[in-house]
């Protein structure tokens, strides 16, 4: 069942409630041997002062104020509020005269008439008033929700195409210094081309695809520098970790960047610790902040950072350890 219709099956059950609840005061109030009346006032007059009463609830709260409670037509309102109030005022009135006559010598005309109605035309007031600012709460909430959405549409789509000229770029190298090994990096590429584009068409994927998409990234790069260029990886993850949901291509800017800027030694570590998952990438650097800089900034870890704050704004820490020949990061992410 979807928001709106539980909403709306929320509603109308507590309307229900609330005037049956109306209905039953006779019997909360009264007794038997009093043929529950209240006071002087018969259930069956009680009952149809109510059925009046719903009428000028709903009739103000689902249409006067909705069509007329405006600028422009707020004098409309208010003579047209005042005549729902007489109008049914004045009908109970004539009910309580022509068929209750001996009602009317011990119960005040105006009292039983006027009163009620108008206690249940603020009653109508109050429940518009909160009507409307929960559906605005929800409007803004929603709009809200769609901005994001368009937000982390165009970062994602930022991700790919950056992403795949580094990677391009990389092969280029590699065929220039290993020209036996272009075939499997190609393969390896198709795998991670096929992730980008059917994987993470979604919110969210398992952590187990995501790291996989990782270890694959980390291999292409093994296979480029060789060992010029010393990797140590260590991902710990087991198989039921490996369903926790975790947004797409989130972790590949760290491990990209420490590539693209660093020298010697890469360390990469990932673990999960009762739901909270760490990312740790150290290496060193032959620049000075790499990717960071307003002037130099890329794509990856700004746009990263910003997908996080989206995501994970309360769930989530990010250090970044930056000194002059080294670049550390640390993740902390709450997984689901």
């Amino acid at each position: 069942m979807s928001s709106s219709h539980t909403l709306r099956y929320l509603t109308v059950t507590l309307h229900a409630l609330f005037w049956l609840f109306l209905l039953c005061v006779p019997y909360f109030v009264s007794t038997p041997a009093n043929h529950y009346h209240l006071g002087a006032v018969p259930p069956l007059l009680y009952y149809l002062g109510v059925l009046l009463h719903a009428v000028i609830f709903y009739g103000n709260a689902y249409y006067l104020y909705p069509k007329l409670f405006n600028r422009r037509y707020w004098w409309g309102y208010l003579i047209a509020a005042a005549g729902l109030v007489a109008g049914i005022s004045a009908l109970k009135i004539y009910i309580m005269v022509t068929w209750f006559p001996e009602v009317r010598t011990v119960v005040a005309e105006y009292g039983f008439a006027v009163g009620p109605s108008i206690g249940m035309f603020l009653l109508s007031l109050l429940y518009r008033g909160i009507v409307d600012r929960f559906r605005r709460e929800r409007e803004q909430g929603e709009l809200l929700a769609a901005r994001q959405e368009t937000e982390l549409k165009f970062l994602r789509s930022q991700i790919s195409p950056h992403f795949l000229f580094n990677v391009l770029t990389n092969l280029v190298s590699l065929n220039r210094k290993h020209s036996g090994q272009l075939e499997p990096s190609l393969i390896m590429l198709s795998d991670l081309m096929r992730y980008m584009l059917y994987d993470t068409q979604g919110k969210k994927v398992e952590l187990q695809k995501e790291v996989t998409y990782l270890n694959s990234y980390i291999e292409l790069q093994k296979l480029r520098f060789g060992h010029d260029r010393p990797i140590d990886s260590r991902i710990d993850l087991t198989e039921e970790q490996g369903h926790y949901q975790i947004e797409p291509m989130l972790l590949i800017p760290f491990v990209e960047n420490a590539f693209k800027h660093g020298v010697g030694e890469i360390d990469i570590r990932l673990s999960i610790d009762r739901g909270w998952m760490t990312l740790e990438v150290h290496n060193k650097t032959d620049e000075p902040f790499p990717d960071l800089s307003p002037e130099t900034s890329g794509i990856g870890l700004n746009n990263v950072k910003t997908r996080l704050n989206l995501l994970y704004k309360n769930n989530h820490t990010l250090l970044i350890d930056e000194r002059k020949d080294c670049f550390q990061i640390i993740l902390t992410l709450k997984l689901v």
